[in-house]
């Protein structure tokens, strides 16, 4: 038998808007998908603790602030120095078209813009992230 996809939801910096991260969260988890929803104000590194303790498949940045580019990087680092880079990175949020490409060549997998659906996240969380093995 196999269990069910676990994914972090976060929302790191200093951003205080949670809405889309809430939403995203719900969608995933009435998709039949684990989901822990950190909260506001998380550091990367309580991120990456999270996704480590709750044995995640991915985590979901939310990011509105700005400094996407800088919260992505820290992050994608310190699960390399957790050796857990087969957590798959993914966010969305308020991202420059212009800073998509250098962040998937950082290694974030997938970069959800103003106006995506939760059916579409959905669906490529289910795709992308698989269906893992117990």
């Amino acid at each position: 038998m196999s269990s069910r996809i676990r994914v972090v939801v976060a929302k790191p910096g200093l951003d205080g808007h949670d809405r889309g991260a809430k939403v995203v969260a719900r969608a995933l988890r009435d998709a039949g998908m684990e989901v822990v929803y950190t909260g506001l104000h998380q550091t990367p590194e309580q991120i990456v603790e999270a996704a480590i303790q709750e044995d995640a498949d991915a985590v979901g940045l939310s990011i509105l602030s700005g400094a996407h580019m800088t919260l992505f990087r820290r992050v994608l680092e310190l699960l390399g120095e957790r050796d857990a880079r087969d957590i798959v990175v993914f966010g969305g949020g308020i991202i420059p078209n212009g800073d998509i490409p250098e962040l998937e060549k950082m290694g974030v997998a997938k970069i959800f813009t103003p106006g995506a659906t939760t059916q579409a996240i959905v669906e490529w969380v289910r795709q992308n992230v698989g269906q893992p093995v117990a």
